[in-house]
């Protein structure tokens, strides 16, 4: 990694030195988030415009290509520029035409409040914006990526302490906007505007009540074992609802059993739209801790969340102080949490985390009574 920023430095250079003749203006706001953070960003970004002095549609969100489909829908009223961040990070090529692009905006303000974040994407494109005011959070530093962090952080203008690890995602973000504000502005509970569109005929019969199932991950050892999703679905059948596992194509942990033709399996058949509109009509969401499940719950649907103990806190569960009643969290706590998911408890990669396979279905179940209670 620091032997590619180093060779990268020289592009991001050239592109931040590019003469932009137009007058500077708005703010950029730098998220290189999955889907899961930038959900739990999107409500405090509605202070932006008060706290900077400036309408919301001279904000542009500089997001990520994971979530640009949704984004028009998600963030109405601001400027929207999503890339790929993998390529960003990996090839030069498309890294400088990027940046060109980015520095191009010309902004006035260019902010990045991310806790967890990657240098080499969003400390360097608040740095190739060129923007003569820069404000930063101050990141999580370990020794691997010290160097990097400690150069962009002196570039800016303000850098923040959103509080120590491991402060919630969400407390942080309006810590972030208090400090820049001078007045407190108290953290609330994450939501996003979504169409009303049901979802079409072929994916679940009209008028039929369901509940939205999501057994992937991006990181295998977060997928809570697919033969409890399956004793789960069960019992939602025996409850008189339909299931859908949805997630996608790429995160599929195994065959899914439809024997019964109440479980459906749309896993890698949806697009992330269709995807929400499914969870939005749902009467309950399952989810490992992953992009849907902040998604479902930001959406008001009754969601129940399978956690690990990796940074246990930073993201989920949820403090209760913006917690919906909706939203629940189930967990095995162990003495190794906060391991940052490098588990020396299990054999390779593909293994589920001990303290996720470890969550009861019992535990899961006495969650789903709880929001469901008599009502089909």
């Amino acid at each position: 990694m620091r032997r590619r920023w180093w060779m990268f430095r020289l592009f991001d250079l050239l592109a931040r030195s590019m003469p932009v003749f137009k007058s500077r203006r708005g703010v950029l706001v730098v998220r290189m988030d999955g889907i899961g953070d930038m959900v739990l960003f999107r409500t405090s970004l509605e202070h932006y415009a008060a706290v900077f002095g400036c309408d919301k549609s001279e904000i542009t969100i500089l997001g990520c290509e994971s979530w640009a489909t949704i984004a028009a829908e998600v963030f109405p009223g601001y400027r929207i520029f999503c890339i790929n961040e993998h390529n960003f990070a990996r090839w030069p090529f498309y890294r400088f035409w990027i940046s060109l692009k980015v520095r191009a905006l010309n902004p006035a303000v260019s902010v990045c409040d991310s806790y967890l974040r990657r240098a080499m994407m969003a400390d360097s494109l608040v740095w190739v914006s060129g923007a003569p005011k820069v404000i930063s959070s101050l990141p999580f530093i370990g020794e691997r990526t010290r160097a990097e962090y400690l150069y962009y952080l002196s570039q800016a203008d303000k850098v923040v302490p959103t509080g120590d690890y491991p402060t919630h995602e969400i407390v942080r973000h309006y810590n972030f906007l208090s400090t820049i504000a001078g007045r407190e502005i108290k953290p609330e509970v994450p939501k996003i505007s979504w169409r009303a569109q049901r979802p079409p005929e072929e994916f679940v019969p009209p008028g039929v009540p369901y509940a939205v199932l999501n057994p992937g991950s991006n990181e295998y050892g977060r997928r809570w074992p697919l033969a409890k999703y399956q004793q789960l679905a069960a019992a939602l059948v025996a409850r008189g609802l339909h299931v859908i596992f949805i997630g996608g194509g790429g995160e599929r942990p195994g065959d899914i059993d439809t024997t019964d033709g109440r479980i459906i399996d749309l896993i890698g058949r949806t697009d992330l739209a269709q995807l929400l509109d499914l969870m939005n009509h749902a009467r309950l969401v399952v989810s490992n801790d992953t992009g849907p499940a902040h998604l479902s719950i930001a959406l008001g649907v009754p969601s129940v969340v399978v956690v690990g103990g990796g940074h246990f806190g930073c993201f989920v569960p949820y403090p209760e102080a913006v917690r919906p009643d909706h939203a629940r969290f189930v967990y095995h706590k162990m003495e190794c949490y906060h391991c940052f998911w490098n588990c020396p408890k299990r054999g390779s990669k593909f293994e589920v985390f001990p303290c996720v396979e470890a969550v009861g279905l019992e535990q899961v179940l006495a969650e789903v009574e709880n929001l469901l209670g008599t009502d089909i």
